[in-house]
């Protein structure tokens, strides 16, 4: 039948996995560092992972394709879950801030996410939905040495031609320095890049998303006020 479905270019895919958690029929996967359509099956042609494609490599287009199949979705999103849950996506060692040397070769090229070490234990999509296709780094906003941070992350983006730069905290107001560090430490090392910004709740839901670019504003001081470093005031 002729329908609408998903198209995904290659070409210009960078395999963030950005689109996978936006497709709520687990048709898009991950696979040898390209995002694939699994099956038109599996593809409703809505196009809600449209938008969450930041190199613009997913359209939709009308083709030839099998019926969707909503019975093929609910096993496949059975299989995804129970997947899902049994395998980290963890991909180098350390993790650990402090730990990861700047020249670490996990870094090179790679899509990195900082994230506050709470955020692992709060949010059970942690490896699913945050990590899969990154590189981690943790730390501790509140407690570590944010002033160290963001010298060792602005030799971070310096250094290794970062394919994007994300950040996941919790919602508790400390936390925020964590993202404050990352944004300083872009402005140090004069890069453009956009941060993806992930929020946790204490009670482990993801609250929201945003997308901060470059000479955007960081949030207000009463946000960080249990913690404050030099130069990310």
């Amino acid at each position: 039948m002729i329908r609408t479905v998903v198209s995904i270019d290659e070409r210009l895919c960078n395999g963030c996995g950005e689109c996978v958690p936006a497709c709520e029929e687990g048709a898009i996967r991950i696979i040898d560092g390209k995002a694939r359509l699994l099956s038109d099956r599996l593809c409703d042609g809505l196009g809600a992972c449209l938008g969450h494609c930041p190199q613009g490599a997913i359209q939709i287009e009308r083709r030839e394709a099998a019926p969707f199949d909503e019975a093929a979705v609910r096993r496949n999103l059975t299989e995804v879950d129970a997947t899902a849950r049994q395998i980290s996506q963890l991909t180098h060692w350390p993790v650990q801030l402090r730990l990861l040397p700047a020249t670490a070769p996990a870094l090179r090229g790679a899509q990195l996410l900082v994230a506050a070490d709470c955020v692992p234990v709060a949010y059970a999509g942690f490896h699913s939905e945050l990590l899969r296709g990154r590189v981690v780094a943790i730390g501790c906003p509140k407690l570590d040495d944010l002033r160290g941070y963001v010298e060792k992350l602005a030799e971070v983006i310096r250094r290794n031609h970062l394919a994007g730069l994300s950040v996941a905290h919790m919602e508790v107001p400390c936390c925020t320095g964590i993202l404050r560090a990352v944004l300083e430490a872009r402005r140090l090392a004069a890069s453009d890049l956009p941060v993806d910004d992930v929020t946790i709740g204490i009670h482990g839901q993801l609250i929201g998303r945003q997308r901060i670019l470059a000479g955007s504003s960081v949030p207000g001081r009463s946000e960080v006020a249990c913690h404050s470093i030099t130069g990310v005031e």
